[in-house]
């Protein structure tokens, strides 16, 4: 970079900083993604010194690290006018926390502080929660993303309970698990001031839950509390639902993916009788099924507070639903209610119709991804003529076709309040698009329409341009994934030349060319309002790039344009370039997967090097080699806006490094470069970390696929010791030996920032795994290291097992593809005793054999944080199995188990399924290749009447015959959670069929049942036919390699007419022939819920003739 233009660019930053030393009248300072390091903060702790009138400063997404952070604290001491500090996404560690948090002693004027997203541990929090007990300013504190772990969230509460002026505290994410969720539970029974608190993604579990809800009965000032992603399940659900029966404030709960099933959504809707505070209720990806809504719908008749209640991905059908419908009819509070992801059909459609005639406060109904039908669709729009409040209408992918969409536009001519409707993954089609245009013509209200995925073509989008002449409130119109052609782009280009309201419109996923895209291109000369275009994924080439460049020169609205994975060469790229020139609005211009050649980089290059909007620049696989390297590093040392730089897969080698190299060394804006498979070697990487040695914004490094060997290793390792931005380094498949690792490690013990270190594939050892163990025991950032296939053997992993007992910032640690041996899998156990961070233990294909399943048991029983556990292919036999299932008694967090491929067999099941009888988080039991046989499918059978949590379970090739099948098809008939139930390749027979068929008529949770390989003839498959006459819930039927003729294929196919959930019907390999065919193209024609059937796999049966794998899917 010359002297000139580096000095320009360091000038604009400082003037920007040094603002507040002589305006007297700014408030307010947006340094947001600027971006600043820390010697640019130091410039503007200087001006702060002075200034007398700045009340807002905004510093996030920058690369301001502990100096800054230290700096600016040094200013809040004497700082007196300074209400709000946004630090969110810098590089900000314990020490400039600490800092921060003495400022905060003596500073009496700051009022919100965010600190999301950084990199402050355990001392940082300490040291905050000390300056909390003076500080009497201070309302609001951030910390989410931070990892304080339990210590620092115990610290935390404790200032809480002196505290008198925070009222908002967001630890979302921080891993503070049960402990913190307890201590900080005590300090809300004396804290009277805060009033938000955060606690998503902790996993404070059960206990920790338990101990929140006694507090909230006497806590008088808290109104908002997030528990989400805490794994608190029915337990949990019921404490906090004694909970509200006495407390007087809480207005919003969030327990989105709690695993709460239908006791859970009783036990809080008893409250809810009572409660008459609560507004928002957030209960989405449970596991709440018609019970749990009849007792929400009961609760909503007489409560008169709550406006929000979420139940989206719930396992709610039918009479759930109906009696929500008919809670509607009295209610006269609640807004908004979601219902998408349930098991709603045309009747239940047709009954929240009905309900919304007499109800006059919904203002939001979600509904997508149901089955509601035409008849559901037309009575919604039938309600919508007399409606006055609704305002927003989800019902995507809803089989809703012609009548439905026909009555829906109808309705929305008189409609005077609604203003979002979204249809899509309908079969709307052109008829359909027709109607609705028709529609837009004279309605006034709907500002945004979602027709993806609807089938519409040319046709369809003609009368939709006509429509946007005349219409003048729609903003944002969604056409992706249609059938649009050249024709219907033209008349849309047509319809923005003149309308003046549509900012959005995406095209993605058409078929469109360049006569299209010329056509859009003339009208974005004229057009004034249209702020994003999206033409992904169309048939744009040259002459369609270079036409809609041209536009772009006078176009002044325009901001984001996406061209990606078109057919764009050289000329209509160099069009871009060009304007990227001039053109001072287009934030985004997205070119990735076009069918640009190598020499367009030098191009590129040159115009990057005066554009002054565009961030990212993608040149992934373009063949780019040294020459073009050089070029873009040039480019790097004037430009001032870029902060993404793709290179993978090109051919850069050494000497591009080295430029690039070079330009690092001045350039502070990239933050993120990615050199993988760029044949670098030593040489080029020595030069890398040179850079990094002095860079300030760089924060991801992706070196993967180069050979970089020890001596690269060794010199981005001296790197690490100096730089203070760099956050994830990648170094997978590089050649790195021993020396390498060792000196990686000899970093860590120092570097403050790195969380991600990939060392995948690599030639480390038990030397270098044992030096990064020992390192680990220091370093308090790394939150991610991945040693997968490397050669570490005994000893390294042994090193690794003494550092999970202390280290308390590493989240994930992979060894997979190492070289130990069966009895360090004693140690690890013995490790994951008293590790409180580590959540995944893979020991898969190790030979851990009874003795390892039994050490990792005595292990669970006491570990707080681990949620999977693979285990596969380990000789585990019955007595390790027993060991387990007597961990699971005890433990509260795993929910994942994999112990397929062992030998546990009927006692060993026999265990596990006593411990599922106690168990309430597990979630997916995998007992694939166990030879349980019919005792222990008897024994799980047995387990399933009362177990709450499990959803799937998997019983692929166990020996089972219809005995054990009977046993689990009654279990069937009352278990309201299990979601996915594999029993391929057993031997149920007919007779087991036939039981599983009469539980599939009243089990209202069941999804995918897979009974491939199971010798089920036709008697089997008619049961199954009959059964899916009923069944409202199962989507996937595996039926492969079975003996189905073409009596149960008929009756199967009849089934098809009239069933409309099931998606997926696999029928590969029976004996089916010509007249189980013939059923099958006749099921098709006359099916009516929109899907089809491809039988891309036939197979000759042993008579000759043809056997059909049947796949029933939607349309894509």
């Amino acid at each position: 970079m010359s002297a000139t233009s580096q000095t320009t660019r360091s000038n604009k930053h400082l003037a920007l900083a040094e603002s507040p030393k002589t305006n007297s009248t700014q408030t307010t300072l947006n340094l947001n993604n600027f971006p600043l390091g820390d010697n640019e903060v130091q410039a503007l702790v200087e001006a702060l010194m002075t200034n007398s009138t700045l009340t807002t400063l905004n510093l996030e997404d920058n690369s301001i690290g502990d100096n800054g952070g230290q700096a600016l604290a040094e200013t809040l001491k004497t700082n007196s006018t300074l209400t709000t500090l946004n630090m969110r996404s810098n590089l900000i560690g314990d020490n400039g926390g600490e800092a921060l948090a003495e400022a905060l002693k003596t500073n009496s004027t700051l009022t919100t502080l965010n600190l999301q997203s950084n990199f402050i541990r355990e001392n940082g929090s300490v040291a905050l929660a000390e300056a909390l007990k003076t500080n009497s300013t201070l309302t609001t504190l951030n910390l989410s993303n931070n990892l304080i772990g339990g210590n620092g969230a115990q610290a935390l509460s404790e200032a809480l309970k002196t505290n008198t002026a925070l009222t908002t505290l967001n630890l979302w994410r921080n891993s503070i698990g049960v402990n913190g969720g307890v201590a900080l539970a005590e300090s809300l029974k004396t804290n009277s001031t805060l009033t938000t608190l955060n606690l998503e993604h902790n996993l404070i579990r059960n206990k920790g839950v338990l101990a929140l809800a006694e507090a909230i009965k006497t806590n008088s000032t808290l109104t908002t509390l997030n528990l989400q992603n805490n794994a608190i399940g029915d337990y949990g659900g019921k404490a906090l639902a004694e909970a509200l029966k006495t407390n007087s404030t809480l207005s919003t709960l969030d327990l989105w993916n709690n695993a709460i099933g239908d006791n859970g959504g009783e036990a809080l809707a008893e409250a809810l009788k009572i409660n008459s505070t609560l507004t928002t209720l957030n209960m989405r990806s449970n596991l709440i099924g018609d019970n749990g809504g009849e007792a929400l719908a009961e609760a909503l008749k007489t409560n008169s507070t709550l406006t929000t209640l979420n139940l989206n991905n719930n396992l709610i059908g039918g009479n759930g639903a109906q009696a929500l419908s008919e809670a509607l009819k009295t209610n006269s509070t609640l807004t908004t209610l979601n219902l998408g992801n349930n098991s709603i059909g045309d009747n239940e459609g047709e009954a929240l119709a009905e309900a919304l005639k007499t109800n006059s406060t919904l203002t939001t109904l979600n509904l997508e991804d149901n089955s509601i039908g035409d008849n559901g669709g037309q009575a919604l729009a039938e309600t919508l003529k007399t409606n006055s409040t609704l305002t927003n209408l989800n019902l995507n992918n809803n089989s809703i076709r012609d009548n439905g969409v026909q009555a829906l536009a109808e309705a929305l001519k008189t409609n005077s309040t609604l203003s979002t409707l979204d249809l899509w993954g309908n079969s709307i089609e052109d008829n359909g698009a027709q109607a609705l245009a028709e529609a837009l013509k004279t309605n006034s209200t709907l500002t945004t329409l979602d027709l993806q995925e609807t089938m519409i073509g040319d046709d369809g989008a003609i009368a939709l341009a006509e429509a946007l002449k005349a219409n003048s409130t729609l903003s944002t119109l969604d056409l992706r994934g249609n059938s649009i052609g050249d024709n219907g782009a033209q008349a849309l280009a047509g319809a923005l030349k003149t309308n003046s309201t549509l900012t959005s419109l995406n095209l993605q996923k058409n078929m469109i060319g360049d006569d299209g895209v010329q056509a859009l291109a003339k009208a974005l000369k004229t057009n004034s309002t249209l702020t994003t275009l999206n033409l992904r994924r169309n048939s744009i080439g040259d002459n369609g790039g270079e036409a809609l460049a041209e536009a772009l020169k006078t176009n002044s609205t325009l901001a984001t344009l996406n061209l990606s994975r078109n057919s764009i060469r050289y000329k209509g790229v160099l069009a871009f370039c060009e304007t990227s020139k001039s053109n001072s609005t287009l934030v985004t211009v997205d070119l990735l997967d076009n069918l640009i050649q190598r020499e367009i980089a030098l191009t590129v290059s040159e115009a990057y090097k005066t554009n002054s909007i565009l961030t990212t620049l993608n040149l992934e696989s373009r063949s780019i080699g040294e020459n073009e390297g050089q070029a873009l590093a040039e480019v790097l040392k004037t430009n001032s806006t870029l902060t993404t730089l793709n290179l993978g897969n090109n051919s850069i080698g050494d000497n591009g490094a080295q430029a690039l190299a070079e330009a690092l060394k001045t350039n502070s804006t990239l933050t993120t470069l990615n050199l993988k498979d760029n044949s670098i070697g030593d040489n080029g990487v020595q030069a890398l970390a040179e850079a990094l040695k002095t860079n300030s914004a760089l924060t991801t490094l992706n070196l993967w696929g180069n050979s970089i060997g020890d001596n690269g290793g060794v010199a981005l390792a001296e790197a690490l010791k100096t730089n203070s931005a760099l956050t994830t380094l990648n170094l997978w498949s590089n050649s790195i030996g021993d020396n390498g690792g060792v000196a990686l490690a000899e970093a860590l013990k120092t570097n403050s920032t790195l969380t991600t270190l990939n060392l995948r594939s690599n030639s480390i050892g038990d030397d270098g795994g044992e030096a990064l163990a020992e390192a680990l025991k220091t370093n308090s950032t790394l939150t991610t290291l991945d040693l997968r296939s490397n050669l570490i053997w005994y000893k390294g992993l042994l090193g690794f097992c003494e550092t999970s007992k202390t280290n308390s910032t590493l989240v994930t640690v992979d060894f997979q593809g190492n070289l130990f041996w069966p009895e360090i899998a004693l140690t690890l156990s013995e490790a994951y005793r008293t590790s409180s961070i580590l959540t995944t233990l893979d020991l898969r294909n190790k030979l851990i054999e009874d003795d390892g399943a039994q050490a990792l048991s005595k292990a669970l029983e006491n570990n707080s944080t681990l949620t999977t556990i693979y285990i596969m292919s380990n000789s585990i036999g019955s007595m390790g199995g027993q060991a387990l299932a007597e961990a699971l008694k005890a433990n509260t967090t795993l929910t994942n188990l994999y112990l397929q491929n062992n030998s546990i067999g009927g006692n060993g099941a026999l265990a596990l399924s006593d411990a599922l009888k106690r168990n309430s988080v597990l979630t997916t039991l995998d007992l694939q290749n166990n030879l349980i046989e019919d005792d222990g499918a008897q024994a799980l059978a047995e387990a399933l009447k009362i177990n709450s949590s499990l959803t799937t379970l998997d019983l692929w090739r166990n020996s089972i015959g219809s005995i054990g099948a009977q046993a689990l098809a009654e279990a069937l008939k009352t278990n309201t959670t299990l979601i996915n139930l594999y029993l391929q390749n057993n031997s149920i027979g007919d007779n087991g069929a036939l039981a599983l068929s009469e539980a599939l008529k009243t089990n209202s949770t069941l999804s995918t049942l897979d009974l491939w390989g199971n010798s089920i003839g036709d008697n089997g498959a008619q049961a199954l036919a009959e059964a899916l006459k009923f069944n409202s819930t199962l989507t996937t039927l595996d039926l492969q390699k079975n003996m189905i003729g073409d009596g149960g294929a008929k009756a199967l196919f009849e089934t098809l007419k009239t069933n409309s959930t099931l998606t997926t019907l696999d029928l590969w390999h029976n004996v089916i022939r010509n007249s189980g065919a013939l059923a099958l193209s006749e099921s098709i024609m006359t099916n009516l819920c929109d899907q089809f059937v491809h039988n891309d796999r036939v197979l000759s049966n042993l008579d000759g003739k043809l056997v059909f794998n049947t796949s029933v899917q939607e349309h894509p």
